[in-house]
């Protein structure tokens, strides 16, 4: 379990792929123990567990699941990705709960600047609307955001400085792909009325 705020980068140094299997390697200042092999980390929203690190590298395996569900399978070196560490119980919770299940993912439509925040909207397929909810809770790249706006085919959230200047999404240009988690409690309640 996350929360949705990125204190931490990293740089893809390395992608080994085949037809099956999938890891990466990735460059990032976060601070590691020998103890968090195995544990879970948030990369760019998709929840990776760590596999071996050595220095300031940091190894995962991809699944191929993963690859079908996310932006993963468009990644290339030198990329930038969001990185978070699970959650401790007692941890102050500043965004909202975020698994690391990626839904789908979005296309950026539009981005338009507005002083120092972005507004951006997203493309997304009608079917995910009934997730949408205005002032909601949606997580974008792992980011927790805010829904501004929703709209026949997508939604549109606002970015302010402080995400901007620490997060990928500084790297956002139209037309990319981005990983997108709708709010548990949103699902669990679809699921329970349906």
């Amino acid at each position: 379990m996350f929360s949705g705020i990125i204190l931490n980068t990293g740089i893809i140094t390395n992608i080994y792929k085949d037809k099956k299997n999938c890891e990466i390697e990735v460059l990032s200042k976060m601070k590691m123990h020998k103890r968090e092999i195995g544990s879970s980390i948030s990369c760019s929203g998709t929840c990776l567990t760590v596999e071996k690190f050595k220095k300031n590298k940091i190894h995962f395996y991809v699944s191929k699941e993963t690859l079908n569900k996310t932006n993963f399978n468009y990644l290339k070196k030198g990329d930038l990705i969001n990185l978070e560490k699970s959650l401790k119980f007692g941890q102050p919770i500043s965004g909202h709960f975020v698994q690391g299940h990626v839904d789908t993912t979005a296309i950026v439509r539009k981005i338009n600047i507005f002083g120092k925040s972005w507004v951006v909207r997203f493309n997304l397929s009608k079917k995910f609307n009934k997730y949408f909810v205005e002032k909601g809770s949606i997580t974008i790249n792992g980011v927790s955001l805010t829904i501004s706006k929703i709209f026949i085919n997508g939604f549109q959230i606002t970015i302010i400085p402080q995400t901007i200047k620490f997060t990928n999404l500084i790297k956002l240009k139209e037309n990319d792909k981005v990983n997108v988690e709708f709010d548990i409690l949103g699902k669990y309640i679809q699921k329970y009325i349906k």
